[in-house]
C-alpha cells in the first residue's frame, strides 16, 4: 500500500494495526525512508511511493506481491504517476496476475478507469456530517493568513467543542500563528513534516486538554487526528514546480484545489460530527480548480528519466496519466548525460544503475559516488541530506552562503547560535541513511573539502566572480548574486550546492573551489581554445589562449596568432565590409568577363558576381590571407591574380579566345571594358579606319558596341553599327575633328585603303 508521505504510511500502518487489536509490525507494517517495522508475518506492507518505485526497479516482477493499492492518488504527485506507470507496464509484461488498486476520496474516476482498464468502485464510507463554512471575505494577501488563522482559531474554540486542526502552507506561517495565539486556552502543536517522528507522534495523540495542531499538507490524508471535530482551512499549500528560468524544481505557494479543499473537510467528520471553516468565500470557492496540477507538469524530470533508464522503458512508452513535457524531458536527459549517468543514446550507464540505486536526486547521487575515500563519501552524504532538508541556519538574507556553516551544525548544534535543531535532526537521519546505502557505516566521520563535491553534483552551477564583487557568472550560462557582506563575495570561482530564484537567482549555499581540485569528469571537460579576434582601433589581430569551462574563462593568456585564426578573422572583416576589398579596374574587369561567361555556360564558369564571391570566400580568398595579420595587409592583394587562379589553363585561355581584353583593329586594337551593360571597345578613330562590321564576342553570343576616341583619348562617337555610323553620323564627326585636329588623317570615306 503506497502512500505519500512518511506520517501518512506510520499513521496508515497504525490505523489498520489498531483495528484487528495488533501491533505495528505484524500482519501490518510499514517501512520508509528512515524507519520500519517490517516482521516475517507481516502480510500488508504500507511504504511511501517513493520507496516502491526503488523495490520496484530493483524487481520488476514484484516477487511475493499479490496486490499493489495506491492510496490518495489524487494528489498527482510525480512519484505516484510514476509507480503507476511502472506497474502498468509490470503488469503487461511480467505479473498479468498483479492487483492494482489506485484510491482515493476525490480522484479523477473516468480517466483512472480507461488508462487502467479497470472497473470504478465506489463506497461510502463511514465519515460523518460536515458542516462548512465560508468567509465573508477573502483573505487579500498570504501575509495576512497568520493572524486571521488566528482570530478564525479563537472564534471556534469559544464557539465548539472539540480539538481544531488548521491547515497552513508551510513552517513560516505556522511559527506566526502559533506566535499569534499565545495565551489561549488549548495546546498549540505543531505538525509538518520535518518534525522528528516522535514530535509527529505527539500531534495524533489525544490529550486531556484542548489541542490545536497547526498543520500542513501532510494532515491532508491518510491520517486521523483524534479528537478533531473543527476544521479550519487557510486555503493556501505549498506545491513543488518547476522554473524554467533557473532549471530548478522551488516550492510555490498557491491555492488548493476542490479535491483538496473537501479532502481537508472530511478530516472533521473522522469520528463524529464536525464542522469545516474556510477562510475564503463561496464565490472563490467556485473559482478553485477541481484538481491539483498534476506535479509531472511542472517538476524537474531528470530523477523520473533515470528511473525510466533504469526500468529500460524511455517515458514516452508508459502509460502515464498526463504525458511529461517533451522540453523537461530533453533538459533532464542533458542533465543526466552531463553527470554520466546516461550515454548519449539515452542509454543508462554502469554509474546511473549505482546512482538509481541510492534513490536520491541524480545529482546528490552523483556527488555521493564522485569520491571512493569513505571520509569524503560521509561528507557528501552530510551535503546530499542537508540539501534535501531544511536549511539549519534559515534562509535569511544575512545569512552566511558557506555550506561549511551548516555541517559544522551538524556536528555540533551547541556552538552555533540560533540553529534549527529539528532540522538538524532530520538531517542526520538522512545522512545515516545514505551512509548505509553506501556501505561505509553510520559511525564514519565526514572530511574534506565539500566543493569538489557539490560540483560533481552541480557542474553547471559553478560561480566564476565577475569584475563587481558578490556578481557571479555561472557555468551553465546565466548568472547569481550574493550579498556584498558576504565572506564569499569576493571568492574567485565557487561551487554552487542551492540557489534562489526571486527577481534574479540568489546563492545560498556554496563553498570555494580551487580549480586544481575538480573532479576528474569536470575536469576532463575543461576546452584550451585560441580566440582570435579584430582590434577595431588598430586593425591588428590580437589572440588569445583560454581555457573554458562551460561558460566561464578558467584560464586566459595572449598568444600569438595562428594562420588558420587569424586567415578566419580577416575573412570575417571582408564579409562584414566587403568595400575592404582593394578592386583595381582590371580586376573588376575581368570579374565582369567571368560573370559574362558564366552567364553563358553556367556549368563551367564559376559565378563571380558580388554576392557568390562574398558566399565563397573561404575556397577563393581564404588561402591567401595566411600569414597576414592586420586589415592593412588586405590591401597589398592581388584580386586580378587571385580570380584568374580560380580557372584552370584551358579555361583561361579560352576566356582570352572568347572574352579577350582587347578587340584587334585594321590599324590598332581597341581596349574592352566589360563592367558596362554591353561591353564597349575603346581606341582612337584612326584605329577604327578599314572596319566594316562590328565584331561580336563569344561566337556572337555576346553583342559589342565601339567607342570612337579623339586624338586626346576623349569619346567622339559610342555605336553598336559601325558600317551604318561611316555611312552617316561620320560626315558630322568628320568636319568637327578636322577643324579641332588638322593634322589627323579624318577621310571622307574611312573604309578606303
Amino acid at each position: 500500500m503506497l502512500e505519500p508521505r512518511r506520517l501518512a504510511a506510520r499513521a496508515a500502518a497504525s490505523r489498520m494495526a489498531a483495528l484487528i487489536g495488533e501491533k505495528v509490525g505484524r500482519t501490518v507494517g510499514f517501512r520508509t525512508r528512515l524507519e520500519s517495522a517490517i516482521s516475517s508475518v507481516t502480510r500488508i506492507e504500507v511504504v511511501t511511493t517513493g520507496l516502491f518505485v526503488r523495490r520496484l526497479i530493483g524487481d520488476p516482477g514484484l516477487e511475493g506481491v499479490s496486490a499493489v493499492i495506491l492510496d490518495e492518488i489524487h494528489e498527482r504527485s510525480l512519484e505516484a504517476d510514476l509507480a503507476l506507470a511502472l506497474c502498468l507496464d509490470a503488469q503487461a509484461m511480467l505479473r498479468p496476475e498483479l492487483r492494482l488498486l489506485a484510491m482515493s476520496a476525490t480522484l479523477d474516476g473516468a480517466r483512472l478507469s480507461a488508462i487502467m482498464d479497470a472497473p470504478i468502485i465506489e463506497s461510502a464510507g463511514r465519515i460523518h456530517p460536515v458542516e462548512v463554512r465560508h468567509a465573508a471575505r477573502d483573505i487579500q494577501h498570504l501575509r495576512d493568513l497568520p493572524q486571521t488563522m488566528a482570530r478564525a482559531i479563537r472564534a471556534a474554540l469559544a464557539e465548539a467543542p472539540g480539538d481544531i486542526l488548521a491547515f497552513l502552507p508551510g513552517m513560516a506561517e505556522i511559527r506566526r500563528t502559533e506566535a499569534a495565539l499565545d495565551g489561549i486556552d488549548a495546546a498549540v502543536l505543531p505538525l509538518h513534516g520535518d518534525l522528528p517522528p516522535a514530535a509527529q507522534d505527539q500531534a495524533l495523540r489525544p490529550t486531556e486538554c484542548r489541542r490545536v495542531v497547526l498543520a500542513t499538507a501532510i494532515a491532508e490524508t491518510s491520517l486521523t487526528v483524534p479528537g478533531v471535530r473543527i476544521v479550519i482551512d487557510g486555503g493556501f499549500r505549498r506545491a513543488p514546480r518547476f522554473d524554467p528560468a533557473s532549471g530548478l524544481t522551488r516550492l510555490a505557494t498557491e491555492r488548493v484545489s476542490r479535491a483538496v479543499a473537501d479532502q481537508r473537510a472530511g478530516r472533521a467528520g473522522r469520528e463524529t460530527p464536525g464542522i469545516a471553516i474556510r477562510l475564503w468565500t463561496e464565490a472563490a470557492q467556485r473559482g478553485l480548480r477541481p484538481y491539483d496540477r498534476p506535479e509531472i507538469l511542472d517538476a524537474e524530470l531528470s530523477g523520473l528519466v533515470l528511473d525510466c533508464a533504469a526500468w529500460g522503458t524511455p517515458p514516452g512508452k508508459l502509460a502515464f496519466l498526463d504525458a511529461p513535457p517533451e522540453g523537461a524531458i530533453a533538459t533532464a536527459g542533458a542533465l543526466l548525460t552531463e553527470l554520466g549517468a546516461m550515454d548519449n543514446t539515452g542509454g543508462i550507464t554502469a554509474l546511473g544503475m549505482r546512482m538509481n540505486r541510492l534513490g536520491a536526486h541524480p545529482r546528490l547521487s552523483a556527488m555521493m559516488l564522485a569520491t571512493e575515500d569513505p571520509a569524503l563519501a560521509a561528507r557528501a552524504c552530510d551535503i546530499s541530506a542537508l540539501l534535501e532538508g531544511r536549511d539549519p541556519l534559515g534562509a535569511g538574507l544575512d545569512t552566511p552562503v558557506d555550506i561549511m556553516a551548516r555541517l559544522e551544525a551538524m556536528e555540533d548544534p551547541s556552538a552555533v547560535p540560533g540553529v534549527d535543531r529539528n532540522a538538524i535532526h532530520g538531517i542526520r537521519q538522512a545522512a545515516k541513511q545514505y551512509r548505509r546505502r553506501l556501505g561505509i557505516g553510520v559511525a564514519q566521520a565526514a572530511a574534506g573539502d565539500p566543493a569538489p563535491l557539490i560540483a560533481a553534483a552541480f557542474p553547471d552551477r559553478l560561480a566564476q566572480r565577475r569584475s563587481e564583487p558578490g556578481s557571479f557568472r555561472l557555468s551553465g550560462g546565466g548568472s547569481a548574486r550574493l550579498a556584498l557582506t558576504d565572506p564569499l563575495a569576493k571568492a574567485s570561482l565557487l561551487a554552487v550546492a542551492a540557489l534562489e530564484m526571486k527577481t534574479s537567482p540568489r546563492i545560498c549555499m556554496a563553498a570555494p573551489l580551487d580549480v586544481a581540485k575538480l573532479p576528474a569528469v569536470l575536469a576532463a571537460r575543461i576546452n584550451e581554445t585560441v580566440e582570435t579576434s579584430l582590434d577595431p582601433a588598430t586593425g591588428s589581430i590580437l589572440s588569445r589562449r583560454r581555457k573554458r569551462l562551460g561558460a566561464l574563462v578558467l584560464e586566459e593568456r595572449s598568444a600569438p596568432p595562428d594562420a588558420a585564426g587569424a586567415a578566419a578573422v580577416l575573412l570575417e572583416a571582408v564579409r562584414k565590409d566587403p568595400s575592404r576589398l582593394p578592386w583595381t579596374d582590371g580586376a573588376r574587369n575581368l570579374q565582369a568577363r567571368l560573370s559574362l561567361m558564366h552567364a553563358l555556360e553556367a556549368d563551367i564558369w564559376p559565378a563571380s558576381d558580388d554576392r557568390n564571391l562574398i558566399a565563397s570566400l573561404e575556397e577563393w580568398l581564404g588561402p591567401h590571407l595566411y600569414g597576414r595579420t592586420r586589415l592593412a595587409d588586405l590591401t597589398s592583394l592581388d584580386l586580378h591574380a587571385i580570380l584568374l587562379e580560380r580557372l584552370d589553363w584551358p579555361l583561361r585561355k579560352r576566356l582570352d579566345q572568347e572574352l579577350p581584353t582587347h578587340l584587334p583593329l585594321p590599324r590598332g586594337k581597341a581596349q574592352v571594358d566589360y563592367t558596362e551593360p554591353v561591353p564597349i571597345a575603346a581606341a582612337r578613330a584612326q584605329h577604327f579606319y578599314g572596319l566594316a562590321v562590328t565584331p561580336k564576342l563569344a561566337g556572337g553570343r555576346v553583342p559589342l558596341r565601339l567607342a570612337l576616341l579623339s586624338p586626346a583619348g576623349r569619346p567622339i562617337a559610342l555605336t553598336a553599327d559601325i558600317a551604318g555610323f561611316w555611312n552617316g553620323a561620320w560626315a558630322d564627326v568628320r568636319r568637327d575633328m578636322r577643324g579641332r585636329y588638322p593634322k589627323h588623317n579624318w577621310p571622307e570615306n574611312p573604309l578606303l585603303p
